[in-house]
This record gives C-alpha cells, sequence and structure tokens, in this order.
C-alpha cells in the first residue's frame, strides 16, 4: 500500500480474547512524502525516499497480513485497519501491595510525593484483604439472625495491616506520642500532603495514591507522580473488575464529593505506539511517563472511559450512578482528585484522534501492569 506521509505515528492495539488488531497509521504535521508500508506477521516495514524502518513488533505477537480488512482513511487522524492478531495471554494480576509486601516483614511507610518515612521499620504478622464497603449491608440482608457484627467496625492490632479498595488500614497506636482524635487529616510533615485521615484513636487510614510502602531493607523507589497515580489506580480498576465484576466506578473525594465517572471497556489489550521517523524509532507522549523501557516495547493496558464531574458537570448523571448499587465508589483525596482528572486529560490528548471519545466519555488508555 502507499500513502503520503513526512513523519508516521503508529499505534497499534491488541485484543488478546479477541484476537484482533486495530492498526492505525497517522497523518504527518506538515507536509508529505510516499511511504510504502508492509505488514509482516512479526514486523512493520516502512519505506521512504530517505530511507526504511521497520518496527519489530515484541515477542508472542503475531499478525495475519492476509486478513487485513476495514481499511479506511480518517481525515485527521490517518489510515485505519484490523487485521487478525494472536498474543500470549497476559498472567493474572496480582496486588500490588503484596508484591512488595508479605506478613513477617518488617517494612516502611513513605509519603510518595517527597520520600518522607510515616511508619518505620513496622513488621506486620497479619496483611488482610477487607471486605466490600457493603459487606454489613450485605450481612443483614442474608442473616435471619441479628447481625453479630453490628456496631463492630474492623480495627487493626499492632501488627496488622488491613488492605482495602483504595487504602491501608495500620494500628497507630506506637508510633504517634500523643492519641490523635478521630476523622482528622494525616498529613505529611516535610512536604504537606494529605497522606490518609484517622478513623479512630488508634487507626489510621493511608490512601494508595499517596503512600509507598517497602521492606525496611529496601530504598525508597523515585517514581514520577503522574506514573505512579495511574498506575494505582488502573492495578484497582483491574483487581476489582476481575473480583467482584464490577465495571463502572466513580471517584470521590474524602468529602463525599464525585470528581470522575469511569467506565471500564477491557484490560486485555497490548498496545504499542512508537513514532518512526527516517530510520528510527522513538517514544510517542503517551508512553514517556509511563515506561522506562525501549520504544519499541509492548503493555499492557487497561481502557477506561471517563467524565469529569467538577463545576456541576453531569450532575445528574452522577446523581444516578451513586444510587446505582452495581457502581463501586473509590475515595481519594480531593486534591488527588483533581491530579487524576489532569492526568486523564493529557492521556487523552494524547491518543489518536478517532479513539479519543465515544458517545459522550472520553477515553483513558493507561499502562496496567500485572
Amino acid at each position: 500500500m502507499a500513502v503520503v506521509e513526512a513523519e508516521t505515528r503508529v499505534f497499534l492495539e491488541v485484543r488478546r480474547r479477541l484476537q484482533s488488531a486495530l492498526l492505525i497509521l497517522g497523518e504527518p504535521d506538515e507536509g508529505g512524502m510516499n511511504l510504502d508500508i508492509s505488514v509482516t506477521p512479526t514486523s512493520l516495514l516502512m519505506r521512504s525516499p530517505d530511507g526504511c524502518t521497520e518496527i519489530r513488533l515484541p515477542a508472542g505477537v503475531r499478525l495475519a497480513p492476509s486478513s487485513c480488512g476495514g481499511l479506511q482513511y480518517i481525515s485527521g487522524d490517518g489510515l485505519h485497519l484490523r487485521l487478525r492478531a494472536q498474543a500470549e495471554s497476559s498472567p493474572q494480576p496480582i496486588s500490588g501491595f503484596n508484591q512488595s509486601l508479605q506478613a513477617q516483614e518488617c517494612c516502611s511507610f513513605y509519603c510518595q510525593s517527597c520520600g518522607e518515612v510515616t511508619i518505620k521499620d513496622r513488621k506486620l504478622l497479619r496483611v488482610l484483604p477487607l471486605p466490600s464497603e457493603n459487606w454489613s449491608a450485605l450481612v443483614g440482608e442474608w442473616c435471619c439472625h441479628p447481625d453479630p457484627f453490628a456496631n463492630k467496625p474492623l480495627h487493626p492490632r499492632e501488627n496488622d495491616c488491613f488492605v482495602g479498595d483504595s487504602f491501608f488500614l495500620v494500628n497507630s497506636r506506637s508510633d504517634l506520642e500523643q492519641e490523635p482524635k478521630a476523622n482528622t487529616k494525616v498529613i505529611c510533615k516535610r512536604c504537606k500532603v494529605m497522606l490518609g485521615e484517622t478513623v479512630s484513636s488508634e487507626t489510621t487510614k493511608f490512601y494508595m495514591t499517596e503512600v509507598i510502602v517497602q521492606p525496611s531493607e529496601g530504598s525508597f523507589p523515585n517514581i514520577p507522580r503522574s506514573q505512579f497515580v495511574q498506575s494505582v489506580i488502573a492495578r484497582c480498576l483491574v483487581e476489582l473488575c476481575t473480583a467482584r465484576s464490577t465495571f463502572r466506578f466513580t471517584i470521590q473525594g474524602q468529602d463525599g464529593k464525585v470528581y470522575i465517572l469511569l467506565w471500564v471497556l477491557n484490560s486485555d489489550s497490548l498496545v504499542m505506539e512508537p513514532l518512526s521517523s527516517s530510520g528510527c524509532i522513538r517514544k510517542f507522549p503517551l508512553l514517556e511517563d509511563s515506561l522506562e523501557a525501549d520504544s519499541g516495547s509492548a503493555w499492557n493496558a487497561i481502557k477506561v472511559l471517563y467524565q469529569p464531574c467538577i463545576k456541576s458537570r453531569n450532575k445528574e448523571l452522577a446523581s444516578s450512578w451513586e444510587g446505582d448499587i452495581s457502581v463501586h465508589p473509590l475515595t481519594l483525596p480531593s486534591t488527588t482528585c483533581l491530579e487524576l482528572l489532569l492526568i486523564l486529560s493529557r492521556n487523552n490528548a494524547s491518543l489518536p484522534l478517532s479513539l479519543r471519545q465515544m458517545n459522550s466519555f472520553q477515553l483513558w488508555c493507561s499502562h496496567c501492569k500485572t
């Protein structure tokens, strides 16, 4: 095939379950030249008068060139075509908390923004997942006798850590000089960022987007803030979709205000997006904050539709979602909710134009570690 391009943006998405691939060859910013494109089972080859560029597919991914179909040109976006594809299955998601922390380990809690130690050298004898936020109501529905857990909240003991959907609960009695009051904010001493809040005089809730938990012998990992927030939220969504078959979520602040509506489309995508230019391959902005690997790498992705709910936008839709028991709320600090909205907007702007919206929703395509 031949198209007129000056600098071609290549976007490839492989759906593992559907065994299909979408290939988008973008339009040049300005000018143009003849470009011949060949699709082989393991690579994309682009030839121009100035040279030849080959983009190799990652191991385990194969295309079927003879299955090319749905060829169309979309103005402002480029050439689209669909093919049959095969990709190895991705590993099952593992709790990101348990990847780096196991019971019996001595660990420390750090402020993710500045690296300040919040809890130092805490030996955790039990690391336990919490039930869903509505577990008490479910007990009342299913039990034929009075609820034995009524008015008995779950509080961790001194060497416990309870893991919720978007937070950790730890016993803070031994780390504080004076007994704290319930329902007060926990602020980082160095950068003054809100890390969590006290649930009771002995229990502190730390939000997963604000702290990093590391074994004490390890060092503080310096991860860019936007990359960290994206990965935490993406991991939470994948785990909840897998465990509870829940696909719609609200992102709300600790004050109960809804900031974002999320609707998970799929988490089985493999995305590859280099930018080719006269014999070289380099990263495209969608990957710059997400990966440290080379530009030829592919990444597991979760695709999520979202709607902002700030400044009274989508007020009726947000209200209807809040009243729907199939919609799961995720609570974060209000400042992080606004930060996440900016991250989603920037991510959306880096996608091919035709993929940025679906009906009235916008698309977020995030790197998802497994």
